[in-house]
């Protein structure tokens, strides 16, 4: 369960709090409900990948979050240069590989979470026609 996960996991109130905001906004610009996906990632809608590269291929959302002990990890980022030209107008964040990390929703702005939200759904979307 959801809840219950961010309940046992996020170690302040803050974190918990941004979770359960994060769960309102990417629930309403997906349109879908979350789910976990592993021990530790909330997912929202799905797509089927395969990569070109090799013969791997399964199923992942198409944005999430996970409230981790050190950040936020936001799965919202494609590498794009339409998301990299969003990246200077979202706030303060650091990147991973294919993650975005945020220590509390105050330090980003949500218009430009939105947007990255919205084309890293429409792009994983074209790419994998899902």
């Amino acid at each position: 369960d959801v809840s219950d996960f961010i309940n046992s996991l996020a170690i302040t109130a803050q974190k918990k709090q941004d979770s359960f905001e994060l769960i309102k906004i990417f629930q309403e610009l997906t349109g879908c409900v979350p789910k976990m996906w592993g021990l530790s990632i909330i997912g929202f809608g799905q797509y089927h990948y395969k990569s070109a590269k090799s013969s791997q291929e399964g199923d992942w959302p198409l944005v999430g979050f996970s409230p981790r002990k050190a950040a936020i990890s936001l799965y919202i980022y494609s590498g794009s240069i339409e998301q990299e030209n969003m990246l200077p107008k979202l706030g303060k964040f650091t990147m991973g590989k294919g993650c975005i990390y945020i220590k509390k929703l105050t330090d980003i702005n949500m218009d430009t979470l939105g947007n990255l939200i919205h084309y890293n759904i429409k792009f994983l979307q074209e790419k994998y026609k899902s």
